[in-house]
């Protein structure tokens, strides 16, 4: 039922394959962050197609922080990835975008630090899953967790007793346990896993604690 996902947020393809590379002895699901500095004030690596090459080795989902995700989905199904989580911010129809995921895999949708529960629109049970960013805003990997973002995963699982729900945003060991506290199943660790002087080590840590 919960699972910790090491998250890879770079700038370029070869930093993204580092962290790839440092990963693959211990994931086996992959959190890959896109942003295209409108939705968030940060640029990644956006072309999915070199993914390829790992479709077969991890569950791939990606974490969409873009203009209009909808157009991104069907170019990240192609390279391989399962699960696609889209930001709402910049999204013109949540509607749209739910049911042309559903077609490609699992489809969630993700909400930015500030953005309130109530302005997820589609019925939760549209949704594979319901991912918050729990930093104060999304783009980054290292800013710490906000506690009082917590309020909206309480919030939703109170709402919804079965929902997977995905937080992300300053997960490390001593915030963990207030994330699953809050009724979040799901928990992608980038910097506290990546920048570990050993890595699965880290890995194994959050596993522990959950």
């Amino acid at each position: 039922m919960y699972e910790v996902i090491p998250g890879v947020l770079e700038k370029t393809w070869e930093e993204v394959e580092e962290k790839i590379k440092l990963l693959s002895p211990f994931a086996t699901s992959l959190h890959i962050d896109i942003a295209d500095g409108i939705a968030a004030n940060n640029t990644t690596f956006l072309d999915p197609i070199p993914f390829t090459k790992y479709k077969d080795k991890f569950f791939l989902e990606v974490h969409m922080m873009v203009e209009e995700p909808i157009k991104y989905l069907k170019p990240f199904a192609r390279a391989g990835f399962k699960r696609f989580l889209g930001n709402i911010e910049k999204m013109s129809s949540q509607e749209e975008f739910v049911a042309q995921g559903q077609l490609l895999g699992e489809v969630g949708l993700s909400l930015d630090g500030p953005t309130p529960l109530e302005a997820i629109v589609v019925p939760y049970d549209d949704l594979d899953v319901v991912h918050f960013y729990v930093s104060e805003k999304m783009g980054f990997a290292g800013p710490p967790m906000m506690p009082e973002r917590l309020e909206k995963v309480k919030a939703l699982r109170a709402k919804h007793s079965t929902i997977p729900i995905e937080i992300d945003g300053g997960v490390k060991d001593t915030t963990i346990g207030l994330a699953k506290e809050a009724g979040a199943t799901r928990f992608v660790a980038t910097s506290f896993i990546s920048y570990a002087p050993d890595p699965q080590k880290a890995y194994l840590t959050l596993k522990n604690l959950i």
